[in-house]
């Protein structure tokens, strides 16, 4: 199994997740033609994608997700809660799960839904699992729950939130409600949360952290950096940071 971001932050998220000849995105936070474009620099046709998975509503997670279903007629993978919402127009092949699914499998990779603490309807966050390995998937949550610390533990690649820096966002250009809402217990997660988290993990079996969502106006990649290293130096051969521009490059799980 391996996978590769198309792109994070609050303009748009997407991830990959392969194994064989079943292909996985996770959200879809792209206009269409863009995600086209940058399955293509993966060496991806989107009409060899087996399914769209969606976490929750909000429209950086799942702005491309209708029109690239409905193009190439991709089953999507969808929370009652996120489908009652609406905003992916009508789908093709809508299989509803629930927030607390029991794991069920698109071809050869295993998926595991879970609930998050975050201001959506039903939102969830996934850990993919195949022949022995594991991808845990973290972002969107205002706060850590035991539930989540079970769910990530001793996985072998980790997708994690580290969105913003408490202080760049209280002093930064969004407005109180704003501030309030990202830095609340149903927003994101800030660089200490997520670095508390990582901290409590068995980190024995993790392969890679690939860092996501990190706030363009409310955070810089060197201060999750130096988060992160300051508290687990010895995550540094294994720590990437996506970002919103680019493509990342496949990571082996």
């Amino acid at each position: 199994m391996r996978f590769a971001s198309l792109g994070s932050g609050s303009r748009g998220n997407a991830t990959l997740i392969e194994c064989g000849t079943t292909r996985l995105l996770l959200d879809c936070g792209f206009a269409a033609r863009e995600t086209e474009r940058r399955l293509g620099l993966l060496g991806v046709a989107p009409e060899s994608l087996s399914a769209i998975l969606v976490t929750h509503e909000h429209q950086d997670h799942i702005k491309g997700v209708g029109p690239l279903a409905r193009r190439y007629d991709l089953p999507v993978w969808i929370t009652h809660g996120t489908y009652r919402q609406g905003r992916c127009g009508e789908l093709p092949d809508p299989q509803l799960i629930h927030s607390h699914q029991a794991p069920f499998r698109i071809g050869a990779i295993n998926v595991q839904p879970y609930p998050v603490p975050h201001d959506a309807r039903e939102p969830v966050q996934y850990v993919f699992s195949s022949a022995g390995t594991s991808l845990g998937v973290l972002t969107d949550s205002g706060s850590i729950t035991p539930h989540i610390q079970q769910m990530l533990a001793g996985c072998h690649a980790l997708l994690l939130e580290f969105n913003h820096d408490l202080a760049m966002l209280n002093s930064g250009p969004y407005p109180p409600s704003l501030q309030r809402r990202v830095g609340g217990r149903l927003g994101h997660l800030n660089n200490e949360q997520a670095v508390g988290l990582l901290a409590d993990l068995d980190h024995a079996r993790l392969r890679h952290l690939v860092v996501a969502h990190v706030s363009e106006q409310n955070n810089d990649p060197d201060k999750v950096r130096d988060t992160i290293l300051s508290r687990l130096p010895e995550l540094a051969p294994r720590l990437t940071l996506t970002s919103q521009g680019e493509v990342s490059p496949w990571f082996e799980v």
